[in-house]
């Protein structure tokens, strides 16, 4: 499944390794509308956790998988 934009941005920061409170910040969200797209992210991507959502966005990056 395809994520949106915003999910993007926020996926992209986290690999930056941001956390909750900077990513509002820098998007002018609130830290649980943040929480709430991590969580729609691992679900889309079937991640058990933020990391390995990063991991697979890597690796679908790198045509891996």
């Amino acid at each position: 499944m395809k994520l949106s934009r915003r999910e993007t941005e926020i996926i992209v920061l986290i690999a930056s390794g941001l956390p909750d409170k900077e990513i509002a910040q820098s998007l002018k969200i609130s830290i649980r509308t943040v929480q709430t797209n991590v969580t729609r992210i691992c679900l889309k991507l079937g991640a058990r956790n933020r990391p390995h959502a990063v991991t697979k966005v890597f690796l679908k990056a790198l045509n891996y998988t």
